[in-house]
């Protein structure tokens, strides 16, 4: 039987948050945008549809979990939550929390500019702050 495993970009490029029922939840190391990214955890998966009914519906739950949250933390004017997986291609979704005047506003945050990497306290203080929001992290 195949196990769940991160893709190594995915672990390169965020910080594990902790685990809903269904994903594994990861904070892009990106400081300019709240951006979590849900990657449900079974093995092998790239496309939604490859889901059983039942986990389909849980991803679907566990991403409006995750922008309710997102969007009430931070403000924004627009949640983008995209599955796009061109360069990394095991399932997962973004949920990114624009606002007009970010730095790719109203472009998509693709490309647009180099992430800027969190710093120590600033990265403690965002995930303290999910996660006190999401007490449902594992």
């Amino acid at each position: 039987m195949d196990r769940f495993t991160l893709h190594p970009q995915l672990a390169a490029d965020c910080h594990l948050l902790g685990n809903l029922p269904l994903s594994r939840v990861l904070l892009l190391d990106d400081a300019r945008y709240p951006w979590l990214i849900l990657v449900p955890q079974r093995p092998n998966l790239r496309e939604i549809y490859e889901l059983e009914p039942a986990e389909r519906q849980q991803l679907v739950e566990e991403s409006s979990q995750v922008g309710k949250v997102l969007m009430s933390l931070y403000a924004g004017d627009k949640l983008n939550i995209g599955a796009l997986g061109n360069l990394v291609p095991q399932l997962h979704l973004h949920h990114i929390v624009r606002r007009q005047g970010d730095p790719a506003w109203p472009g998509p945050v693709w490309g647009d500019s180099p992430a800027q990497r969190y710093g120590q306290y600033q990265l403690a203080e965002r995930m303290a702050q999910l996660r006190a929001a999401l007490p449902e992290l594992a």
